[in-house]
């Protein structure tokens, strides 16, 4: 299978983009730097799976605590190259980030997955385990 390392460097997060952007296919390359940048500042972290030293997967997550959850992971980004999906890329990416979540004493980890993502849904459910629990609702403020 394949090695999870953090991603640390500006290359290393630069490398990550092309799988990235399959899931934020709305980000330009410097947007996904700055952003990535700021978040990073707030606890957020990247992680890579590589495969013969090429990215196949990521994940962006973070830990917070809140009233529902308490101390918790928040995964904000997780996913597996097209190319490569089914291959337990994503599985392995998912299984280390809950690890890392029981080592550092959370409760939980939790996400939000897009309506219409009904394979990532089924992957989350029935192959890790997880628990549909609520909906996710956003409004736009124009600026």
């Amino acid at each position: 299978m394949g090695i999870v390392r953090e991603l640390s460097t500006r290359v290393e997060v630069k490398d990550a983009f092309p799988v990235m952007k399959q899931l934020r296919p709305h980000l330009t390359e410097a947007l996904y730097l700055s952003l990535y940048e700021e978040m990073r500042t707030s606890g957020y972290t990247l992680l890579a799976c590589y495969d013969d030293e090429s990215i196949v997967a990521v994940a962006g997550f973070a830990v917070l605590t809140n009233l529902y959850y308490g101390k918790h992971v928040w995964i904000y980004d997780l996913v597996t190259d097209e190319q490569v999906r089914s291959k337990g890329y994503g599985e392995e990416l998912l299984s280390f980030i809950e690890s890392f979540a029981a080592q550092n004493n959370c409760n939980c980890v939790a996400l939000s997955s897009g309506t219409a993502r009904t394979d990532a849904h089924r992957f989350y459910e029935a192959r890790m385990g997880y628990a549909r629990v609520s909906y996710v609702f956003k409004k736009d403020i124009a600026t």
